[in-house]
């Protein structure tokens, strides 16, 4: 039957069966290529060609089904009418040379070049190839359904159930990564708030709270002048109340009612109590997305830190993990951290209460958060002692210099976040002796 047909007209059948089997292979790789959640979005805004191509990939199983289908039978047609070709210009002997060169023709073609073109551009092949494989797929479907029924079957015997598409739910870390490499997509202030999101429930509000030796707050036990002016020159909006110290805490103050309160009378020690909120206390562990949610269901914005034994720790806002959220409205860590001391030399005097979290995010460092807290903590547990003044060490390949410390805890310390692990540096002519980590 084919002896019959003119030799232009095989050529011509041949050349378009190579674009027919292109077709094939670009848009297998164009449909199990593109991005999954872009596709429901488009799909969710009513793109035609997203919405047939999500229902193609809700059984992959039959989409690779009807594509093989259709790619075996068109290259195996096309061996067909090569060999044919080749018998009427060389004879038997043509056979070889016309599969070797329709080897080479499909591969590069039918195969390298319209898969390459679908992994870099999915949605310009899927789309439109949707069009043609969602009728192709009804019109074979009973042999399709054949095919696919033998494949499950082999497949069950493996443990592989092909019903149902791959589960594309992201992890946290998977999130991330989609995040970071987002790129111009997400403006970079925003992109750091996500990610810093991300990081809420692997932080716990030990790790931001105000220390308790950092509370301000109302103390009963001082006369009603002194409690007035301090209530008036408060930065805060709320204060803890107490009787002597932060252990008998008794509530929180709003500025807002002592104010409506002053309009009316005379305000007394009798009127903070009645006016003041009861305490929200806080377990220390609590992770940070956790207690963000706790904030906004028991409707409050500020707690006092307990330990396992009830014992007061510190002071943590709502504030405060939104800024873990949003970071620092200014660039100049001294400008919004009173810890903070820039030096003329480049270095800072950094306050021993300051959180090793915050310092991390600070300098862009990566120093442990899982054991102590604050910079006294870091450097006492590693040295386990409290150093003299003038006690140089390395933390993770980061020197820290000890200013200044008391009998019980280290005051101040020197980071230059310019300098990485060294033997010795130079300083105010003496040579400092760093302990290697």
């Amino acid at each position: 039957m084919l002896d019959d047909i003119p030799l232009s007209t095989l050529f011509g059948v041949l050349i378009l069966l190579i674009f027919i089997s292109a077709f094939f292979s670009g848009s297998e790789t164009g449909l199990l290529t593109i991005n999954r959640y872009r596709l429901k979005h488009l799909k969710n805004k009513g793109l035609s060609g997203a919405v047939r191509a999500s229902k193609l990939l809700e059984r992959p199983d039959r989409l690779i089904g009807i594509i093989l289908l259709g790619n075996n039978f068109v290259n195996i047609l096309a061996s067909a009418i090569a060999t044919v070709i080749a018998i009427r210009l060389w004879g038997e002997n043509g056979i070889m040379v016309a599969t070797l060169l329709l080897t080479i023709v499909i591969l590069l073609f039918a195969e390298v070049a319209p898969k390459t073109v679908a992994a870099l551009h999915p949605e310009k092949l899927a789309f439109p190839a949707s069009y043609i494989l969602g009728p192709l797929l009804k019109v074979f479907y009973p042999i399709v359904w054949l095919i696919n029924s033998v494949a499950n079957g082999l497949l069950r015997l493996l443990g592989i159930k092909a019903e149902g598409g791959p589960n594309h739910i992201l992890s946290r870390d998977e999130l991330r990564t989609v995040v970071d490499e987002a790129g111009e997509n997400i403006p970079q202030s925003h992109q750091k708030m996500l990610l810093n999101i991300f990081d809420l429930e692997t932080a716990s509000v030990e790790e931001i709270m105000i220390p308790r030796n950092e509370i301000i707050g109302i103390n009963l036990e001082e006369s009603i002048d002194e409690i007035v002016k301090q209530i008036l020159s408060s930065q805060h909006t709320r204060l803890p109340v107490f009787h002597g110290d932060i252990d008998n805490t008794l509530g929180v103050l709003h500025l807002r009612h002592y104010l409506a309160l002053q309009k009316q009378k005379e305000v007394s020690k009798e009127d903070i109590q009645q006016i003041m909120k009861e305490i929200y206390y806080i377990p220390e562990a609590t992770p940070l997305n956790t207690q963000l949610l706790n904030f906004q269901k028991e409707r409050r914005r500020i707690g006092l830190v307990v330990d396992e034994y009830g014992d007061i720790q510190g002071m943590v806002t709502i504030d405060d993990i939104l800024e873990e959220i949003v970071g620092e409205f200014t660039t100049d860590p001294s400008d919004s951290h009173k810890e903070i001391h820039p030096q003329e030399d480049g270095s800072y005097l950094i306050d021993g209460s300051l959180s090793i979290r915050e310092l991390n995010r600070l300098f862009n460092w990566e120093l442990a958060t899982d054991g102590p807290k604050t910079v006294n903590g870091m450097v006492i547990e590693y040295l386990e002692t409290i150093p003299e003044a003038g006690t140089s060490l390395l933390i993770d390949s980061h020197p820290i210099e000890v200013i200044q410390t008391t009998s019980s805890s280290i005051k101040i310390v020197r980071i230059d976040p310019r300098l990485k692990k060294g033997g010795e540096k130079e300083h105010n002519d003496e040579k400092i002796t760093i302990i290697r980590d």
